[in-house]
């Protein structure tokens, strides 16, 4: 568990590191054409889009997964992932109340499947994709890492996944599953709508990273305190916990990039050995 002040972080992500050109797709369905027709708002909303190097092979791939308490926001590629000589992708779901759980966390199992059965003909590598998000977008990533059962359907092992870092993420059931079950924010659920309920020892690296826990949304530092402790004791050897001190939810996410970015170098590292 570490706690740190960030000084630099913010000018390091606006460096640019990459002289390269990239190449950007927009609005690809995820889903097969079947399930599109099938349903309008599948049709409408489970798209994504592709930001990846060109000329370059074997690159790592981000899976970006917005936040908006799952009841809102839009897909991007964040502008501290740009030129860094990483793939992006963006990815939008279904929102509640127009669905209700688990089908957003089917979603965000849907796009990552799509991402490992396609992104080799861009130029990446299936051994190099992290799922990450903030916010409701880092509880869709840890979900889809965690529980296996969502990326099973695909034929697909979650432990393929280099790495799952989730930007601010609720590690118990989140707020918007709880309200569509009309149980209360204040009242802490650990089910099976909970990333803490599939702690496990043989996941990929797990990299939590939050706000200040004084200036933090609800309890969510304590939340991931709790995930880094549970996992630890499961025997998982790859878990590791950041506070950034100062930033609160939303001014989280711009400084834990360099650390998602320092993450996605380390394991690329491990790999190459």
């Amino acid at each position: 568990m570490k706690k740190i002040l960030i000084f630099l972080f913010i000018t390091i992500t606006s460096i640019p590191l990459f002289s390269q050109e990239y190449q950007t797709l927009q609005n690809v369905h995820y889903y097969e054409e079947t399930t599109n027709k099938s349903d309008a708002y599948i049709n409408e909303r489970c798209v994504l889009d592709v930001y990846v190097p060109k000329n370059t092979k074997n690159f790592s791939t981000v899976i970006w997964f917005h936040g908006g308490g799952i009841t809102g926001g839009e897909k991007h590629i964040p502008e501290e992932l740009k030129n860094k000589g990483v793939a992006v992708i963006a990815v939008n779901y279904r929102l509640s109340p127009k669905v209700n759980a688990p089908k957003y966390i089917e979603d965000a199992a849907a796009a990552t499947a799509w991402v490992f059965k396609n992104i080799k003909k861009y130029g990446g590598s299936e051994d190099l994709v992290f799922i990450s998000g903030h916010s409701a977008g880092g509880y869709l990533a840890i979900m889809v890492g965690l529980d296996k059962s969502y990326l099973n359907k695909y034929k697909i092992d979650a432990n393929k996944l280099a790495g799952i870092i989730p930007f601010s993420g609720q590690m118990i059931s989140h707020f918007t599953t709880r309200k569509e079950k009309g149980i209360d924010e204040l009242d802490a659920r650990i089910d099976e709508m909970a990333p803490l309920h599939f702690i496990r020892a043989d996941a990929p690296p797990l990299l939590l990273i939050t706000g200040d826990r004084e200036k933090e949304l609800l309890g969510r530092y304590e939340e991931n305190a709790y995930m880094w402790r549970m996992m630890k004791l499961k025997g998982h050897k790859e878990t590791t916990l950041y506070e950034l001190d100062g930033f609160d939810h939303g001014g989280m996410a711009q400084p834990a990039f360099p650390l998602l970015l320092t993450e996605i170098k380390r394991v690329e590292k491990v790999k190459k050995k």
